[in-house]
């Protein structure tokens, strides 16, 4: 079993909390965690196993009728048992009582959010990073960023082997299969299975055909500003319900959108998202990407590699103490930056994405235009490229190698 640095934070919420929900996309890790966390000390229940998911949905009070504390997998399956449990936690509201893994966003559904409010600790679960696949302590980037100084790199990996680190994504499963072509078609099996199957527990919608199709399209746009429109309009659908299937998407972990950064002194900034996707395997296997294919055309490395980065630096966030809150910088004149990191004291770091092994001045303009906007709150702005030496461009601004995020 690969390292899970969110296994502290876990831990600490079932010492003081009274449930405790480890969320985040399926095959990422939930249930072995789980399972690891709980040992013999708690019963575990699985709502992918029918019979358990009737008993659970035809009688959610007699369900947990007797249960000192559980873990029940899965639980978007059964929104039934939330009331249930908030029930016995009232009257008993001991920390640790309930382990929850869902592979949904529940706080999305109203009568969760509203039902154990106060009562639930939310811990998520992104597919592997690259420390943990590496067997690293959990990386000080975060820390040294934010302290002003440039993240040291130890185990660089320039050229084709970030590449292959990229393609290869972190879903655990996925790792396992020998060859491009085995770990690509595990990615497309997987999307259709969570059509097939996690869609229809959280929403009703009337085109499930339609969502392998859409997560395509939006696999094309990856890295560029949300447009419902436009994302729907190759398939038919209209601004709003392609606006409803992205936020299903987004609930199950597969997307993710990328809030634009302002200040209140800003007002000429544009306030559409960016769309990601959480995986790059994931997103490599939706266009077709392989290291072959990437060789004669390195194009669609760039967004790829900005999916990629982001996927790891939400999971530094993951592991640290601090909240840090994620968004991206693009101004009326289009001077961008790809990723603005803000943590809890409100200081601000910036993180711009290069698919190269070369950097000049004019790829920190979108940085110098953050930081003059952003004032004292200005931390860093770095540039992550594919190279191994990390090189000072003047004050508060540096081009740092991309494995200096597992270093």
């Amino acid at each position: 079993m690969y390292p899970r640095f969110i296994e502290r934070q876990v831990r600490e919420a079932l010492a003081d909390t009274r449930v405790v929900l480890l969320c985040g996309p399926r095959q990422s890790g939930k249930t072995t965690l789980a399972q690891r966390i709980a040992g013999e000390a708690f019963p575990f229940f699985t709502l992918d196993d029918a019979t358990t998911l009737d008993a659970a949905l035809s009688d959610p009070v007699g369900f947990l009728r007797g249960l000192d504390r559980a873990v029940i997998d899965e639980i978007q399956r059964a929104p039934e048992l939330i009331l249930a449990i908030k029930v016995a936690v009232d009257s008993d509201p001991r920390p640790g009582r309930f382990l929850l893994t869902g592979s949904a966003d529940l706080m999305t559904l109203p009568r969760v959010a509203d039902s154990l409010a106060g009562r639930m600790g939310i811990v998520r679960l992104l597919p592997l990073a690259q420390a943990e696949l590496r067997g690293a302590g959990p990386p000080s980037f975060l820390d040294m960023a934010f302290a002003g100084e440039i993240p040291a790199v130890r185990a660089p990996a320039a050229g084709g082997s970030l590449v292959e680190t990229v393609l290869a994504g972190g879903y655990p499963e996925a790792l396992t299969r020998s060859g491009w072509r085995r770990r690509q078609n595990w990615h497309l099996d997987y999307v259709e299975a969570i059509v097939q199957r996690d869609v229809r527990d959280i929403a009703r919608i009337d085109r499930l055909a339609s969502m392998p199709r859409l997560l395509r399209v939006l696999a094309e746009q990856s890295g560029q500003l949300v447009n419902y429109s436009g994302f729907g309009a190759p398939l038919g659908m209209s601004h709003v319900t392609t606006r409803k299937y992205l936020d299903i998407l987004e609930s199950l972990f597969l997307v993710y959108t990328l809030s634009p950064w302002y200040s209140n002194t800003l007002k000429r900034l544009t306030k559409s998202p960016k769309l990601h996707f959480l995986d790059a395997g994931l997103l490599a296997a939706l266009r077709g990407l392989t290291p072959d294919r990437l060789r004669r055309d390195r194009t669609p490395f760039g967004p790829l590699l900005e999916t990629f980065v982001l996927g790891e630096l939400l999971k530094l966030a993951t592991w640290t103490d601090d909240r840090y809150a994620f968004s991206h910088f693009r101004n009326k004149q289009r001077n961008e930056v790809d990723i603005v990191i803000e943590n809890g004291r409100g200081e601000i770091v910036g993180i711009e994405v290069k698919a190269s092994a070369t950097v000049s001045t004019k790829d920190f303009s979108g940085l110098r235009y953050l930081a003059a906007d952003a004032g004292e709150r200005f931390v860093m702005g770095l540039v992550l490229y594919d190279h191994e030496s990390s090189i000072a461009f003047g004050p508060r601004m540096a081009a740092v190698p991309v494995p200096a995020l597992w270093s």
